[in-house]
């Protein structure tokens, strides 16, 4: 091992990336990274402008971007997605399932339209589309798929019980996934995040988001960029050897 290669170990250039939820939070900042580390990225989020803008701001940093506003509720969009990023970039080597939404709903009292869009955005998209994206990652000698999880999916989570359940849920496709998935090279773990700086957190009053915050061994929520390094390990060449894994970057949160 020498300084050349292990720089090499952690660039990407010469991939491309799929980043869902990519224009804000946990998704802009990974988006970002992978620029940075030579990567061409599409990111994907439901407004049009905000993949403009992103789009605008990946460029101007110097990389090679694509925003495509997608509905990851919606299949045909998610099939729209894979193909605008082949068109524009010929290929397809990294998928992160980063968009998410936290609908509140308490246990008994859940009505079935929210229910289905919690399962629809944070489970079902997310499967459906590395199921998309397959035939472009069986391709690649460098296939790697990132799954967005969360921290709750290993706590009790009073009021977002579905969102907890959706994401330990696409845990579990991980764990499948990367087994059935190995033999084709494409490897597949998730990265589970505690309590980030994010709009999604800061949708919450102010004492919950210090609750939420204080609950960690480290006592503060990360700032989203301190997402950048588990997510480019996860893609990189740096984890050649891991599929099927869990990164809890939570401050110190889930016990163990």
């Amino acid at each position: 091992m020498d300084r050349e290669k292990l720089r090499s170990l952690f660039d990407l250039t010469g991939r491309v990336a799929i980043v869902t939820g990519g224009t804000r939070g946990i998704g802009r900042s990974i988006a970002e990274g992978f620029v940075a580390a030579g990567a061409k990225v599409a990111v994907a989020s439901r407004k049009a402008a905000a993949c403009e803008s992103t789009e605008r701001a990946l460029q101007a940093a110097g990389g090679e971007a694509l925003g495509v506003p997608t509905h990851m509720g919606d299949l045909d969009a998610l099939r729209s997605l894979v193909e605008r990023t082949v068109d524009a970039f010929g290929r397809v080597d990294i998928v992160v399932n980063n968009a998410a939404t936290a609908v509140r709903e308490d246990l008994g009292k859940f009505s079935p339209e929210a229910y289905a869009k919690s399962m629809d955005v944070n489970l079902r998209g997310p499967v459906f589309l590395v199921q998309e994206a397959l035939p472009y990652l069986e391709k690649s000698p460098s296939a790697s798929v990132v799954n967005v999880i969360s921290a709750g999916a290993f706590l009790f989570s009073s009021y977002t019980a579905t969102y907890a359940a959706a994401k330990a849920g696409l845990y579990s496709f991980t764990r499948s996934m990367a087994a059935e998935f190995a033999p084709l090279g494409i490897r597949v773990n998730a990265l589970a995040p505690g309590t980030v700086d994010t709009d999604m957190v800061r949708n919450n009053p102010p004492e919950a988001q210090e609750s939420m915050a204080n609950a960690a061994f480290m006592r503060r929520a990360a700032d989203p960029d301190e997402m950048i390094g588990p997510a480019l390990f996860l893609a990189s060449d740096a984890a050649s050897f891991v599929t099927g894994q869990v990164l809890i970057a939570d401050g110190g949160l889930v016990p163990h």
